[in-house]
């Protein structure tokens, strides 16, 4: 590992400042869970690293308020999946959030992270595109927010302006009768990344949507237009053409994890195994 500064603030203001003074010669940390992977093994330098586990404002909290849940930075994935399962809440992000890693890993990993990682294979992310979800952007100049499907511009590019830092993950909380699930495929079962992941959500009008991920450079969101998916009585046929007429929109590669062929003949049926369980959520009325 190649030595590097560490610096540790103790307000965002103060992290703000150092962070647009350092630019692209930083990185942020918060959980470190990729991070510092990433730096021993090479896979990425830096001259400074910027530890945001001490800004007060960061740490770990989640609020549930107007309609919304707000995640901060500094909420870990065992912290979030407790609050859920508490709560009896989005049950699909409770499944996402409980195969990121290993369990020591999830004691560290936070949600946020997940998020700005900007993996393909980001277990959470196709679950938080499902929802509707946004992060929250602070900085110098204010504070923003944007859709995650916006945030994430592609393969471990994100929309994050010099000097700006990540302060929470907002999730609408769905209203009426809805229905959300998550699925995935690895190669081994355990601590291993995603072939290919995806969630299917139903709302309260019964429209189908699907975030997917490990099959595009950034978080794929489909709608299924023909309606058939939403129907949970349809026949097989016609529900086999419309998951194949959406997985056609997918990109996926080859690579080590898998062939593009596999990926794509993977989603229709995960894309079908996760439809079923959102629609038995939703008729005996779970949250999604």
């Amino acid at each position: 590992m190649k030595p590097f500064d560490f610096i540790m603030p103790g307000s965002l203001s103060e992290a703000y400042t150092v962070w647009e003074e350092l630019g692209p010669a930083a990185r942020l940390l918060a959980g470190g869970t990729d991070l510092t992977v990433a730096l021993r093994h090479g896979h990425l330098a830096t001259d400074v690293v910027i530890d945001l586990k001490g800004i007060a404002e960061l740490k770990p909290d989640i609020e549930d308020d107007a309609g919304w849940l707000r995640v901060s930075a500094g909420t870990t994935m065992t912290t979030l999946c407790r609050y859920l399962s508490e709560r009896a809440l989005l049950p699909a992000l409770q499944e996402a959030a409980r195969v990121v890693g290993s369990i020591q890993i999830r004691n560290r990993a936070t949600l946020a992270g997940n998020v700005c990682n900007a993996s393909p294979a980001a277990d959470t992310v196709p679950v938080l595109a499902a929802l509707g979800a946004e992060v929250e952007i602070c900085g110098p100049e204010g504070t923003r927010r944007t859709l995650i499907t916006a945030f994430i511009e592609g393969n471990r590019q994100i929309d994050l302006q010099r000097g700006e830092i990540v302060t929470a993950v907002l999730i609408p909380k769905p209203q009426g009768r809805h229905g959300c699930a998550f699925d995935r495929i690895t190669r081994r079962r355990g601590v291993d990344l995603a072939t290919a992941n995806l969630c299917c959500n139903i709302d309260d009008k019964g429209a189908v949507l699907f975030g997917l991920g490990a099959v595009s450079p950034r978080p794929l969101v489909l709608t299924d237009e023909s309606g058939v998916m939403g129907d949970p009585k349809a026949n097989h046929e016609d529900r086999a053409k419309a998951i194949q007429v959406m997985a056609a929109k997918a990109r996926p590669i080859s690579d080590v994890r898998a062939s593009a062929d596999y990926r794509s003949a993977m989603l229709c049926i995960m894309a079908d195994r996760a439809c079923k369980t959102a629609h038995a959520r939703r008729a005996g009325g779970m949250d999604a």
